[in-house]
């Protein structure tokens, strides 16, 4: 799947939880408090379904739109739901 308009958004929001995601394997060396770890966890997580997000309505946007136009719709409603299967 092509990430279109919201590629640098996209990758941004990546670039920040692998850097979350560093920051809460030092914190796991340092030995730090787990709820301060799970507290990163979870904004890994959200920056993760948050980009998940980002790259499904620009799918939607785009690609879907496209394939309607053309009326070629049964690949891309494929392609979506087994996208969909692995996101959620």
């Amino acid at each position: 799947m092509t990430v279109h308009k919201q590629r640098k958004n996209v990758r941004d929001r990546l670039v920040r939880a692998e850097g979350h995601l560093h920051g809460i394997i030092k914190m796991i060396d340092e030995e730090k408090e787990c709820p301060d770890i799970l507290i990163q966890i979870a904004a890994v997580r959200a920056a993760l379904e948050k980009a998940g997000a980002i790259i499904l309505e620009d799918h939607l946007e785009h690609c879907l739109i496209e394939a309607v136009k053309s009326g070629d719709i049964e690949p891309q409603l494929d392609e979506l739901k087994a996208a969909l299967q692995k996101l959620l």
